[in-house]
C-alpha cells in the first residue's frame, strides 16, 4: 500500500520546497506579507524582512510574487543568492536581469544604464520595478552601498526601485552601522517562530492541502506537543520532523502518528 493511500493523501504534505500552496500563513507571516505589499504599492522603497533560518522567508517571497500575479503595472526581479565577489559583478548581474547592455562597460556605465532604465520604466511607462533579494545576509558593504545608490533614484513623489531584502537577523546589526542605508528602510519586520497553537494549525493545514481534508487529525495531541517542543516552532524543522514521523509510521504499519513515533524519530535524530 502506498504512502499516499495509507494516510489518505494526494500530495506530499511536508516537503521543504518553497511551494506557496503549502505555506501556512501565521499571523506574523500575514503581517509581513501585507505590509510588504502596501510598501510596494505605495512605492516607498526599501523593505527589510528578517527571520532566523527556517522561518519561511523564501516561501514568503514566493507568496509576495503570487500576490501581484497578473498585475501588469508591476515587474518583479529576484536574486536568490547575492554572493557576488565585487560591486562590478553585482552591477553586471543587475543589468543582465533588466536586459541592459551599455556600450561601455565600466562600473559607472552600468550604474548610469540602470538609472536610465529605472527612470524610463518608472516615469515614462509608469511601471513599478520590484527587486527581491533572498539570503540578504550575504550582501557585503559594497553591495549595500550599490543598493543605497539605486534607492536614491526617485521622483518628487516616489522611489523608482522597490527593494525587498529577505535576510537572517544577523544582517540587522550590520546595516544599523550604515546610517545612510538604515535611513532608507521604510519597513523593517522580524518574523518569529510559530507558537504551539500555530504549530498544530500548520500541521493540519498542510495535511488538508495535501488532500486529507475532513478525515481528522493524522497527528494526535501528544505528537503535536512534542513536535513543537523539539522544533521550537520553526516551520522548516516542523515539516522535516513531520515527514520523518510519517515515514516511520509507515514502517511500523500505522496510519497515524502518535507521541511514541515522534519520540523515536527524535531519538534517532540526536544519535
Amino acid at each position: 500500500m502506498s504512502y499516499y493511500t495509507i494516510f489518505g493523501l494526494e500530495k506530499e504534505p511536508f516537503s521543504t520546497s518553497p511551494d506557496p500552496h503549502f505555506f501556512y500563513l501565521s499571523q506574523a507571516h500575514n503581517t509581513a506579507l501585507k505590509r510588504a505589499e502596501i510598501n510596494i504599492r505605495l512605492r516607498r522603497g526599501l523593505s527589510l524582512i528578517l527571520g532566523d533560518v527556517g522561518t519561511g522567508k523564501t516561501t514568503l517571497s514566493r507568496m509576495l510574487l503570487q500576490t501581484f500575479e497578473g498585475d501588469e503595472d508591476f515587474e518583479f526581479y529576484m536574486i536568490l543568492d547575492p554572493d557576488y565577489k565585487s560591486e562590478y559583478q553585482f552591477l553586471v548581474n543587475l543589468a543582465k536581469m533588466f536586459k541592459l547592455d551599455p556600450l561601455l562597460k565600466s562600473t559607472l556605465d552600468y550604474k548610469e544604464a540602470i538609472e536610465k532604465y529605472l527612470f524610463h520604466k518608472g516615469v515614462d511607462e509608469n511601471k513599478v520595478i520590484v527587486l527581491l533579494i533572498d539570503e540578504g545576509q550575504k550582501l557585503n558593504p559594497n553591495q549595500l552601498e550599490t543598493l543605497r545608490t539605486l534607492l536614491n533614484y526617485e521622483t518628487n513623489e516616489y522611489k523608482l526601485l522597490q527593494l525587498v531584502i529577505l535576510a537572517q537577523v544577523e544582517l540587522l546589526p550590520r546595516v544599523r552601522k550604515i546610517r545612510n542605508f538604515m535611513d532608507r528602510v521604510s519597513l523593517k519586520y522580524i518574523i518569529n517562530p510559530l507558537d504551539m497553537q500555530e504549530t498544530k494549525q500548520m500541521i493540519n493545514f498542510r495535511l488538508s492541502q495535501a488532500g486529507r481534508n475532513g478525515r481528522g487529525g493524522l497527528f494526535d495531541e501528544g505528537a503535536c506537543g512534542l513536535i513543537y517542543q523539539y522544533t521550537q516552532g520553526y516551520p522548516r524543522k516542523i515539516a522535516l520532523l513531520c515527514h520523518n514521523a510519517m515515514e516511520l509510521a509507515v514502517m511500523r504499519d500505522k496510519d497515524s502518528v502518535d507521541k511514541e513515533i515522534v519520540e523515536e524519530v527524535i531519538r534517532n535524530d540526536v544519535r
